[in-house]
């Protein structure tokens, strides 16, 4: 990669231990915004400073912001697919959509790591925003959710990764950037143990203990992992799911903090839609019978290079750093159907 090259954040980051997830709103006031501008330019050291404590420690750190901040931090241009999060209602079942302007996804193997990496950040925010929802997760035995099942068996990996999480040509000013849609879920405990193991690989369209896929013929459609399997021109769409467990036990409180990296928040979109609506309508993923979401969020993910430009930008001026240079090597390569248009997506029930 070149020197003038845009470098992606650590979205393709492999699976730690530990992560924080922290969602915050901008506080009102120019005073604020000119701060999170600035903060924006200090991030990268402060993650330098911390992770070099703990060499080994893995820890990395994702910043992203939701529709409204950006308009309001740096104006236009701004990325052609940032919106706020689409709230779903469907029967009892609701994807919900939740106050969020900036979102931390801190990661490491040892949990100091995280923590010390979070209260630096937030320490250099100060007043400027207020913290809605922070989740400190941890990795459950085998990358196994709180329910019991190994989650993301199908994530992508190596170039795949990037290729499906990146930001190509398609907007060309935002290369090297990412969207991630994020939800906190809360889960039935009781109601899930009191199930069948047989009856709960039905609903997941896995087996618990070795994680191989269910047969197709006793696969049911409203599975799980049927229902988040997207399909564009006969290539599988891939999403990068980092989710983590999380919980407190002695206030009955058991979750799984969902994650969800793409080049286009149209995928990860369709799956919710699938999940919670159904495919076709009606037909929807169980697993939410025991699963509800308490919050829901989408944010832009800037390239590392233009996360550290976004200091020196206005929304007066936002012209003047919005297009950075990108490798070609590194985005090059033909997308599957050249497109992830919502409206071209559909899925048979294959893998998670």
């Amino acid at each position: 990669m070149s020197k003038n090259a845009t470098e992606p954040q650590a979205v393709c980051h492999p699976i730690t231990r530990s992560a924080i997830f922290i969602t915050a709103t901008l506080s009102a006031g120019r005073e604020a915004a000119d701060a999170v501008r600035s903060w924006c330019g200090d991030i990268a050291a402060l993650v330098r400073s911390v992770g070099t404590r703990v060499p080994t420690g893995d820890l990395s750190c994702v910043c992203g912001f939701g529709s409204d901040a950006w308009d309001v931090l740096f104006g236009a241009p701004r990325p052609a697919s940032l919106h706020p999060f689409r709230e779903i209602i469907s029967g009892n079942r609701h994807a919900v959509a939740t106050p969020g302007d900036i979102l931390l996804h801190i990661r490491a193997d040892h949990m100091d790591l995280c923590f010390e990496l979070a209260t630096l950040l937030l320490d250099a925010l100060g007043a400027a925003v207020k913290v809605v929802d922070e989740v400190h997760g941890f990795r459950y035995f085998d990358l196994r959710d709180i329910v019991g099942f190994v989650d993301g068996t199908e994530n992508p990996r190596g170039r795949e990764a990037v290729d499906f999480t990146t930001i190509g040509d398609e907007d060309a000013s935002f290369e090297g950037g990412s969207f991630v849609i994020v939800q906190k879920y809360l889960h039935d405990m009781a109601g899930w143990n009191a199930l069948s193991v047989e009856d709960q690989e039905r609903i997941i369209g896995r087996k618990k203990l070795s994680d191989v896929e269910l047969d197709p013929s006793v696969k049911p459609s409203c599975s799980h992992s049927s229902l988040t399997t997207l399909d564009e021109n006969g290539k599988e769409v891939k999403i990068l799911r980092h989710n983590m467990a999380f919980g407190r036990p002695g206030a009955g409180e058991f979750g799984t903090y969902f994650i969800g990296y793409a080049r286009s928040p149209a995928p990860i979109e369709q799956m919710l839609e699938n999940m919670f609506v159904g495919r076709p309508p009606g037909n929807y993923d169980r697993l939410l019978d025991y699963s509800h979401a308490m919050t829901g969020g989408l944010f832009f993910i800037p390239s590392a290079t233009m996360l550290e430009a976004l200091a020196d930008r206005h929304p007066e001026t936002g012209d003047d750093v919005a297009s950075v240079p990108v490798a070609a090597s590194m985005f090059n390569e033909p997308r599957a159907g050249g497109s992830l248009n919502i409206g071209a997506l559909k899925g048979d029930p294959q893998d998670e």
